[in-house]
């Protein structure tokens, strides 16, 4: 099903994540990951199937569209799914940022003419995101391991469950979806194309991973990154970035990891220096 592809583009290449590692101080490898096996393989198969046919796809979005056009895409498909922050703020006992959310939805949904422009933003109500992950580690469940699942992509042991929480109870394209039948199985084309904006975003921060000497590792530390920073609402606490940057471990030496980032890089000068085409 479709419903069941959408986190492919969004956790397969976490562009938050990318960009936020891109800025800051070099962070050291995790080496916690007991399925890194099945999780290469895994990753493999999401890559070649974004390289067969989700980004031709995206690329070809992106030819057929201008900047303009596709933020307003963009916008819509945010607001749209604003309940599924709603409802996890109200299951986080966070009724003020629920109600936040809610304002934002609102306005889009009518000043935005449906979503297709953010006059919330401009209004000075914030965009936040959250969903049943987060939720469950705020209700103080562990993590669990890293996983990289065939057409999700980058997970643990507890985001998964956001995956069948969030779709089925609050997410409307899927309920949607589920709800309409239409010839030719038309009723998931809302969720295609939204397959399709997310994937036509990740394409200016291609570069960071293709400059990567290992981009399964890459990938693995900037998701769980991001998440740590969406769970302290981007701002975790001093000693769990230290920590997380490797900074406390005195055999951790940052220069020894840039030097061996800069020794893969002049062996492929070709891969880490020259723009992504699309």
């Amino acid at each position: 099903m479709p419903s069941a592809l959408l986190p492919i583009l969004k956790r397969s290449l976490p562009l938050a994540a990318i960009t936020l590692l891109a800025g800051c101080t070099i962070a050291k490898p995790r080496t916690d990951d007991p399925y890194e096996k099945f999780n290469r393989d895994m990753y493999a198969f999401n890559d070649s199937v974004d390289k067969a046919v989700i980004r031709p796809v995206a690329v070809g979005y992106r030819k057929v569209t201008n900047p303009p056009v596709r933020r307003a895409v963009s916008d819509f498909f945010t607001n749209i799914r604003m309940p599924i922050t709603v409802a996890n703020d109200l299951l986080q006992a966070r009724p003020m940022q629920a109600a936040q959310s809610t304002g934002r939805f609102l306005v889009n949904l009518t000043l935005g003419i449906g979503g297709f422009f953010d006059p919330a933003s401009q209004l000075g109500i914030p965009l936040q995101d959250t969903d049943f992950g987060i939720t469950l580690a705020r209700w103080g469940v562990p993590e669990g391991g890293y996983l990289v699942l065939p057409f999700v992509g980058p997970t643990t042991v507890r985001d998964v469950w956001r995956l069948p929480v969030d779709s089925y109870f609050f997410d409307p394209l899927s309920y949607y979806s589920r709800n309409h039948s239409f010839k030719y199985g038309q009723e998931y084309l809302p969720e295609l194309f939204y397959l399709v904006t997310l994937r036509s975003r990740g394409i200016d921060a291609e570069s960071f991973l293709q400059s990567a000497y290992d981009p399964y590792v890459f990938i693995r530390d900037a998701y769980r990154q991001q998440r740590l920073y969406e769970l302290y609402d981007g701002n975790p606490p001093a000693e769990i970035i230290e920590q997380m940057q490797g900074l406390k471990d005195k055999n951790f030496d940052p220069d020894e990891l840039l030097e061996e980032q800069h020794s893969w890089e002049n062996k492929q000068p070709e891969q880490g220096q020259q723009p992504v085409k699309n």
